[in-house]
């Protein structure tokens, strides 16, 4: 059969399946970590980071009692943290992992065994607090820059077609346009780490937000921030904050460690 089908690219249909029973592990981690596990070199041999799993001698059977933790193995100075907890989802869908070659070719790796989010660990929420914090202030600093336009005779000044607000040059034509309601207005996504670092500085600003509140802040799609969200925060559907968005623990102590300083 595989004769017939081929076995380079997935135009023909083929798919290898030689890995498809390899248990693997599925991790959501922080995007400083993705970046710098990204840019290590291929031809390095030492690895990325160590994982320790800790077991309860009393209850070895109880997979609940497994708790996960990751250190990883190579950390460029400055507050980026060494030490990670992994939080263990036991309830997800299946999945399985593929991956696609420059060629086309695509194959299973593997089915997805466990499921971890990859969170700063305990001694390290300050140093993470705090690259948080460079990261919005580097993300507020805006780099304007002024171009000198010479002999343009204002043609770069003048209105073009399409423009929002266009006036008709003729007299029987010309009506008020109405204006663009900033809701109506296509909203720009940000970069995701960027956007989370401003999140931060809103919940340094005040502890509680709404998700109005929060698209009118970030001028961002409220699909988006709810995303964004879902990651930080804790949303209140009772209470005194009804209706509002919290940094989760792990973030708030980040946050209050801030404040006391």
């Amino acid at each position: 059969m595989e004769d017939e089908h081929g076995s380079n690219g997935s135009s023909n249909g083929h798919v290898e399946i030689g890995k498809a029973e390899r248990s693997v592990w599925l991790m959501k981690c922080p995007l400083v970590v993705a970046k710098s596990w990204q840019s290590h070199p291929p031809s390095d041999p030492h690895p990325l980071a160590k994982v320790i799993v800790s077991l309860d001698p009393l209850h070895a059977d109880d997979p609940s009692s497994r708790q996960f933790t990751m250190e990883v193995a190579a950390v460029e100075t400055g507050n980026k943290p060494k030490n990670y907890s992994l939080n263990m989802f036991h309830d997800f869908v299946p999945m399985s992992i593929f991956s696609e070659t420059n060629q086309g070719k695509v194959a299973v790796e593997g089915k997805v065994e466990h499921k971890f989010d990859m969170t700063p660990h305990r001694e390290n929420i300050e140093e993470y607090g705090k690259l948080c914090r460079e990261r919005t202030n580097k993300s507020m600093i805006k780099n304007r820059q002024i171009q000198v336009i010479d002999n343009d005779r204002g043609v770069h000044m003048r209105p073009m077609p399409g423009m929002v607000g266009l006036i008709s040059s003729s007299s029987k034509d010309k009506k008020k346009t109405a204006p663009v309601k900033q809701s109506d207005m296509k909203r720009t996504r940000r970069d995701r780490g960027e956007l989370e670092d401003i999140m931060f500085k809103l919940f340094e600003r005040q502890p509680n937000w709404a998700l109005k509140q929060l698209v009118q802040e970030t001028d961002q799609p409220a699909q988006f921030l709810k995303e964004i969200l879902n990651e930080l925060c804790v949303y209140n559907k009772r209470g005194t904050n009804q209706g509002t968005y919290e940094l989760k623990p792990e973030y708030k102590k980040s946050v209050e460690d801030t404040n006391a300083e």
